[in-house]
């Protein structure tokens, strides 16, 4: 009974994230007037060149802080990498905070052996703080074409919520199957 509890625990502490916040929490995309600016930052991407978030302003932006270490940032980060590929022409882009704090040593060759696609960036305090105290990993943020923050994901949520919400973002139907199929398909594929 004991080993039993014990794993269930397990389990929903690497569901829900890596770090102190109990709970995985979804926002649903928020009104445009409800939205707060994303606040700026200048951090250094794996050459040594500055980043900053407002290089950014005219996409939509997946904000992702993580590290090597934390399991639910390990499950996203290929959906990550399918979405910057799938969505890079229509105004996407990802950008991974990277809050390791061996820095490069550990981020550099997770990022090679993974074929990460998007641009990282190694994350400090202050950043997170200006976030609201990143105390969770993964914590995403989805900041809209305007430099807002339109989503906040903290803990792993499904692919779909994220697919849903960029879908959204970019001023797209989320899934336009249902548009292109024939009327007289109807229901159960009568003919």
């Amino acid at each position: 009974m004991r080993l039993a509890t014990t794993s269930a625990v397990v389990v929903a502490l690497f569901l829900a994230g890596c770090g102190s916040a109990s709970d995985s929490v979804r926002a649903a995309v928020k009104a445009e007037t409800a939205r707060r600016p994303a606040p700026d930052f200048t951090l250094k991407d794996a050459d040594g060149k500055a980043v900053k978030l407002s290089d950014y302003k005219g996409k939509v932006v997946l904000l992702n802080f993580w590290a090597t270490w934390c399991g639910p940032c390990k499950i996203e980060i290929p959906w990550f990498v399918e979405f910057e590929q799938s969505h890079r022409d229509k105004g996407f882009a990802v950008l991974g905070v990277s809050m390791d704090e061996d820095g490069w040593e550990a981020v550099k060759p997770y990022v090679t052996a993974n074929k990460v696609n998007y641009r990282m960036v190694i994350g400090d305090d202050m950043t997170a703080q200006k976030y609201g105290g990143v105390e969770s990993l993964p914590t995403s943020f989805l900041i809209d074409r305007e430099g807002r923050i339109a989503a906040v994901h903290i803990g792993l949520v499904s692919k779909k919520v994220y697919q849903d919400d960029i879908a959204q973002l970019l001023g797209k139907a989320a899934d336009r199957t249902a548009a292109v199929l024939p009327v007289s398909a109807g229901a159960g594929g009568a003919k």
